[in-house]
């Protein structure tokens, strides 16, 4: 896509004034220049253009709040003296992977006193012996070089918002969440299952209840059964027998023939 076409996207209808923030990578440009771009984007902030083709940043604009710029994979072999006179507040530069080969290429970089970062790797220069020593010697204004200071100690992050550590913190503190509703839901589960036990225990005592009533009826009726079984024996032999004929629903021959006497 070509340089042009792709600001029209980037842009989305706002106007250049409005846009902070531009990424332009991999498109095209043409003659290995900067196209399309021009000083209307005074509140510029942020600009990358990586692989896009560049051998040289002549045509930059007036950008006098930009603050980052990403120029890596491109052709740049030298001109760098464009970026002092019109991005005079620039703090990161990025020139990765570029044609710079000399350390006399970045002297204008001297002229931009707010620079604290500059990355180099996978340029020539970096083979140099001595690089980083007369690097930071030509360059006093910087912090970082390819990432570490002067002391080989590595670069914080300066922009944990651009490094994603606000969403990670977002989806930590989601997680935490998830993992406190679990435990609640795993709480809820263990008193419904209390509850359960609880009640299979009552229903059991319930029918340990019921068996043990069952068994004092059986053993009263039968209790009872006895007593009338001994009364019975206590009775004259005519008397028993009257009587199990009474239960039986028969009658005494004896009170038969006495009903045939009268």
């Amino acid at each position: 896509m070509e340089m042009k076409k792709r600001l029209t996207l980037e842009l989305r209808n706002k106007k250049p004034g409005e846009v902070k923030e531009l990424v332009l990578d991999n498109c095209r440009s043409d003659d290995g220049k900067i196209v399309g771009l021009s000083s209307d984007f005074e509140n510029l902030e942020f600009l990358s253009m990586i692989n896009i083709n560049l051998l040289s940043v002549s045509n930059l604009p007036k950008l006098n709040k930009l603050r980052k710029l990403e120029l890596s994979d491109n052709r740049i072999s030298g001109g760098l003296e464009v970026l002092a006179e019109r991005t005079p507040n620039l703090t990161h530069l990025n020139l990765s992977g570029n044609k710079i080969k000399d350390i006399n290429t970045l002297e204008p970089l001297k002229k931009l006193p707010n620079l604290h970062s500059l990355d180099l790797f996978n340029c020539e220069v970096t083979m140099l012996i001595n690089y980083r020593e007369s690097v930071f010697t030509l360059l006093p204004q910087l912090t970082y070089l390819d990432g570490f200071d002067a002391d080989d100690q590595e670069a914080p992050d300066s922009d944990p918002e651009a490094d994603g550590d606000g969403l990670e913190d977002e989806y930590e503190n989601g997680e935490g969440e998830e993992e406190e509703d679990d435990d609640e839901e795993d709480d809820l589960d263990e008193e419904v299952i209390d509850e359960e036990d609880d009640e299979d225990d009552d229903l059991e005592g319930e029918e340990e209840e019921d068996g043990v009533d069952d068994e004092e009826e059986d053993e009263e009726e039968d209790g009872e059964d006895e007593e009338d079984d001994e009364a019975d024996d206590d009775l004259p032999r005519g008397e028993k027998r009257k009587r199990n004929l009474e239960d039986e629903g028969e009658e005494d021959p004896e009170d038969e023939e006495d009903d045939e006497d009268d």
